[in-house]
């Protein structure tokens, strides 16, 4: 539909929940919260708690009938009464394919306040819902919509508490739910809560495991019989026992099952529905009504149902208002104030089941006619009456996707594609449009979504070039998850066929091919990437094959990769299609290859890009690569801020990969800076579940994370062991992981050594030496030494602590350099040349207070002490260390001079949260004004 038709149906019409603010005294009945007080008081405190430090979000689930949206109901009468603003929307299942339907319900009684945001927000916003045309060459990107939402909410708390209330999420449009999840995450501090209902069987994804959970739980026998009691006719005897059995605790069918037996008092039959599961056995309940109702009113039920819309002048050829009363006598629906509401959304599904495909295909197409104005809706409508494949549903369907793609909602752009390839007959068209619907769920960021449009072109076309293009989709799909060999497995297959009829296909699919190569650490795959490289011939610009040589084989032809980087790196354009690809995949080579500055800057780099237009699965794992440089590079409060980012929207996206890689950092993180406990708790939740033996790299870095947790405790013993699991087991062990494995040597031998474990260690650091290459960067070259001057004869380590310590170019990995620093003054200090240990200590010292790592910094204080030193305690206050990542990134930020607006700009936040949190902040600094920020060290 055009935009002034979309923005008409909505604020007429308002989809099935309703429109405008909640108002006080709403009627409910208590009877029906019977047994609900544990819901009730925990609802009460997420409302009560609106000025505190308690969790913004709670998602309520239960079955069919559990009561949740009386629960809702009432959480929005307390919430009134406490001087809330409530604003409300509730899903349905005819308007789930229609694009930010549910977030113009929800934003109605607010749309004013539109026109008071930025302008690039303000635009997107409305492009999105439809309020004015727009440029229809460029589509609103996803994250202007869903921080426009987020600003235009926060905004409206200001003026009053606010409470989000989203009743049936699990029916609402999928570009609405990524707005809300967006929101959700970014509430702490602010005067906004949202409460979520959905069935506990189809809570949408963004919800299912990152916020609280209350569970409506059915009521027990005792409940249960009082509420039976409440009933106008209350069972008794056997048929009472057989409801309470039946009804299982459901409140709704409690109640609907009495009422069956009241019509009916002589019946003594109800176990015609005892082989049904609860859910059936309630719609099927719900239908028993329909048969007895006049023609007229049956056809009415219907259109409302397939409809979706709850406004009477939406639904045509009714007739009067008597055709309702049927229906309102049996207590199926509600009519009042021009709208028709369903008793419950099972009633919409009851009806539906009732009708036969006749009846139900003449329903939409009835609507599909009224509905001539509003392209959108008619086109669904058309689908759903559709006999078979139908190509110009179909294509009328592929419009209204590129509407959608226009305003940004690419969820449901996908949605419908994916509807018009199965209404195309034409097999190759097909697999088109399914492609099609994979971009624009890739673009949506639902990795998992693309992956399944992306399988069923296989079994719809011959043509090599689809084929390949799809299993390239399903390949990008599956690489930010853990299925690592699955990934692969569509991704090389790609790059081979096309290494010469299609190269640049080819090199796309071979450098997606090298992250989950990378990641998986299987040895196979280095070798069938460089043999499929061999097969591409040479192109023009051959910076796309820098990636996937580094991270096949990072410590080969050394030189020639490094030379290699630093052309591509010369050549990238400025400005153009190509640049964020190569800022990302030159950014992973420079990791990889231990050119941490440059990989540093080049993702900074691409994560600009990003924040201005991106997928949601492209941000978190550019996030997760610039956090591990940056906590390599010494610089860990931005890395603990880049994974906290990361996380949160890896959660978002299905990014299985850098939602366990990205705790597991934060978490090496606080082991180093001495909390242990802290550490493993976070690493147990990270890999809870998860099975990390298809993911070397993950495992790697999971050992490592316990490992520095067992040192900063003084389990050396554990460390040890902990370590020694990133190597095989074996006469000549092998690195678990080819590459992150032996950046861990040092570790091992410095664990060994207060283990008494040298000879395994030595055994190991002799295999890997072996197997490593030359030349070696500074990095590893020192890593290495090290290792070597721990575990070697006392006559034979002093060359090689000199080599670890000696290299201008190692500093640029400081906690390493340091720790070589302290274990060589150690080593000297026992061999009474306590002269020579003092510069190190000193240089060891400065470098562990700057990097907060306690443990380290209490070692070294004391061996200074040992030597004849006493240190001085860092300068810096104790409340830096008291800052979460967030608010020393927000901390630092305010004090080179930006607003609250620009800070809420970089970190995705709204200038009030920043506020909060400034709030917060300078009690724990001991400051009072912004302007002192700067002169706090650490900040």
């Amino acid at each position: 539909m055009n935009g002034g038709g979309w923005e008409r149906y909505f604020m007429e019409f308002g989809g099935s929940g309703g429109l405008g603010d909640v108002e006080a005294g709403q009627e409910h009945t208590p009877l029906l919260l019977l047994g609900r007080d544990r819901e009730l008081s925990r609802i009460t405190r997420l409302i009560d708690t609106l000025d505190g430090d308690g969790p913004r979000v709670l998602v309520l689930t239960g079955e069919p009938g559990a009561g949740k949206s009386t629960l809702m109901d009432r959480a929005a009468e307390r919430a009134t009464e406490r001087g809330l603003r409530v604003l409300r929307v509730r899903g349905c299942e005819g308007e789930q394919d229609l694009g930010f339907a549910g977030m113009h319900q929800l934003l109605y009684p607010v749309l004013g306040g539109i026109e008071r945001l930025p302008a690039r927000q303000r635009d997107a916003l409305r492009h999105a819902l439809g309020m004015e045309t727009g440029d229809e060459t460029t589509a609103s990107d996803p994250l202007s919509i869903r921080t426009a939402v987020l600003t235009l909410l926060l905004e409206t708390s200001r003026q009053c508490p606010l409470l989000i209330a989203v009743d049936d999420a699990q029916w609402l449009d999928v570009s609405s739910l990524d707005v809300l999840a967006f929101v959700a995450r970014r509430l702490d501090g602010e005067r906004a809560a949202l409460l979520l209902a959905a069935r506990d069987e189809a809570v949408p994804a963004r919800f299912d495991r990152d916020f609280p959970h209350l569970t409506a739980d059915p009521l027990d026998r005792a409940a249960a019989g009082r509420l039976l009691d409440g009933q106008p006719t209350p069972p008794r005897g056997r048929i009472r026992a057989r409801i309470i059995e039946q009804a299982a605790g459901n409140p709704l069918a409690l109640i609907e099952l009495t009422r069956a037996f009241a019509r009916d008092p002589g019946r003594r039959d109800l176990a015609a529905v005892d082989s049904l599961p609860l859910t059936a056995r309630l719609e099927r309940l719900f239908a028993a009504d329909l048969p007895a109702l006049p023609p007229a009113t049956r056809r009415a039920l219907l259109l409302a149902a397939a409809s979706g819309t709850a406004q009477l002048s939406d639904l045509p050829d009714l007739g009067g208002p008597e055709v309702w009363e049927p229906a309102e006598q049996a207590g199926l629906v509600r009519v009042e104030g021009g709208q028709v509401r369903l008793r419950h959304p099972l009633v919409r599904s009851a009806v539906h089941q009732a009708a036969s495909f006749a009846e139900r295909r003449e329903a939409h197409l009835t609507l599909a006619a009224a509905l001539a104005h509003e392209p959108d809706r008619r086109a669904w409508h058309l689908a759903a009456a559709a006999l078979g494949p139908d190509e110009d549903i179909a294509r009328v369907l592929a419009e209204s996707a590129r509407r959608f793609q226009h305003r940004g909602g690419h969820a449901a752009a996908a949605t419908a594609l994916e509807r018009a390839a199965e209404l195309t007959p034409d097999p190759p068209e097909r697999a088109r449009r399914l492609l099609a619907a994979a971009e624009s769920a890739m673009y949506a960021g639902h990795p998992q979504w693309v992956g399944e449009i992306a399988g069923r072109v296989t079994t719809l076309t011959d043509d090599p070039q689809l084929l390949a293009e799809a299993s390239l989709r399903a390949g990008w799909a599956l690489a930010v998850t853990l299925r690592h060999d699955d990934a692969v497995a569509h991704l090389l297959p790609v790059a081979e066929s096309m290494a010469t009829p299609a190269p640049v296909l080819a090199l796309s699919a071979l450098g997606t091919a090298a992250t989950p190569a990378y990641n998986s650490g299987d040895p196979r795959y280095r070798h069938e990437i460089q043999r499929i490289d061999g097969l591409i011939a040479s192109q023009t610009n051959e910076s796309d094959r820098v990636w996937p040589r580094a991270a096949a084989h990072p410590f080969t032809d050394r030189l020639q990769a490094l030379k290699n980087l630093t052309h591509a790196v010369d050549t990238l354009p400025d400005d153009s299609d190509r640049t964020l690809s190569g800022l990302v995949t030159l950014g992973g080579a420079a990791w990889i290859l231990d050119e941490t500055d440059e990989a540093v800057r080049l993702l900074g780099q691409a994560m600009d890009h990003l924040r201005q237009a991106a997928t949601a699965g492209v941000n978190c794992t550019v996030a997760q690569a610039l956090a591990l440089a940056y906590f390599e590079s010494g610089a860990w409060d931005a890395a603990l801020g880049a994974a906290e980012n990361a996380f949160r929207t890896a959660t978002e996206a299905g990014a299985d990969n850098v939602s366990v890689g990205s705790p597991l950092l934060q978490a090496t993180v606080r082991a180093a800076r001495g909390d242990h406990d802290g550490a493993r708790a976070q690493v147990r939740d990270a890999v809870r579940g998860r099975d990390l033996r298809k993911a070397r790299s993950l495992y790697v870095r999971h050992r490592h994370a316990l490992a520095l947790a067992a040192l900063a405790e003084g389990d050396h013993e554990s460390a040890y062991g902990q370590l020694r699991r990133t190597f095989t087991d074996e006469a000549r062990p092998a690195p678990v992981h080819y590459h992150a494995s032996l950046y861990h040597l040092a570790d091992l031998a410095a664990a060994a050594v207060r283990a008494g474990r040298t000879d395994d260690a030595r055994t190991v650091l002799d295999a890997a030496e072996r197997a490593l290459e030359r030349p070696r960067s500074a990095r590893l070259a020192a890593i290495v030494h090290r290792a070597r001057a721990l575990l070697s004869a006392p006559e034979a380590a002093e060359p090689h602590f000199r080599a670890a310590t000696g290299v201008p170019a190692a500093a640029s990995w400081p906690f390493e350099h340091a720790l070589a620093h302290l274990d060589f003054a150690e080593w000297l200090r026992r061999r009474r040349r306590t002269a020579e240990a003092r510069p190190l200590l000193v240089t060891a010292l400065e470098t562990f207070e700057r990097l907060g790592a306690r443990p380290w910094t209490e070692r070294a204080t004391a061996e200074l002490r040992a030597a004849g030193v006493t240190a001085t305690p860092a300068a810096a206050p104790d409340g830096v260390a008291d800052l979460t990542p967030q608010e020393l990134q927000i901390a630092r930020l305010a004090a080179e001079g930006l607003t609250n607006r620009e800070i809420g700009a970089r970190l995705y936040l709204s200038p009030r949260t920043i506020g909060f949190h400034l709030h917060k902040i300078f009690p724990k600094l001991g400051i009072t004004a912004r302007a002192q920020l700067r002169d706090v060290d650490g900040v």
